[in-house]
């Protein structure tokens, strides 16, 4: 799976003009499921997430987690991050999960993430939906737990 982390001062989703998701000072993570992903693999993902250190401490060293600093998350399914680039001049999306599994594994991630983690907004699975955000730093990082 993928997940690519962006520091956000604020985030929001929409579809079709209302809003379906937003947080303030915390993360919003684009997240892809690929071929031959598990739950395992979300699994992992999300602790990766919840953990990876990406927000300043007292000293401005980037030492704290989206826990430690207990931020918002908005996840959000984005089947592109998958895109294979190396030929030609239109992406291949082949490497993705198909639509059916990739919902069920972003279901399946938000609800470890509500579990796990009070605050959780999402955007909606196989819409076009309108993504907006204040990328705090800016700070983005792109997270990848191989396929097991």
């Amino acid at each position: 799976m993928i997940g690519l982390l962006q520091r956000v001062a604020h985030a929001r989703v929409e579809v079709e003009g209302a809003s379906v998701g937003a947080i303030g000072p915390g993360l919003l993570v684009l997240v892809c499921a690929e071929r031959g992903d598990s739950e395992a693999a979300a699994g992992r993902l999300l602790e990766r997430v919840l953990g990876y250190r990406v927000f300043a401490d007292a000293e401005g060293k980037m030492n704290l987690s989206l826990r430690d600093v207990q931020g918002g998350l908005l996840l959000v399914p984005q089947f592109t991050l998958a895109a294979d680039t190396h030929k030609g001049m239109r992406p291949s999306f082949t490497p993705a999960a198909s639509p059916a599994e990739g919902e069920r594994l972003f279901e399946y991630f938000v609800a470890l993430a509500r579990k796990s983690y009070d605050c959780v907004e999402t955007g909606r699975f196989g819409a076009h939906m309108q993504v907006s955000l204040t990328n705090d730093g800016p700070v983005t990082i792109w997270l990848r737990v191989e396929p097991n």
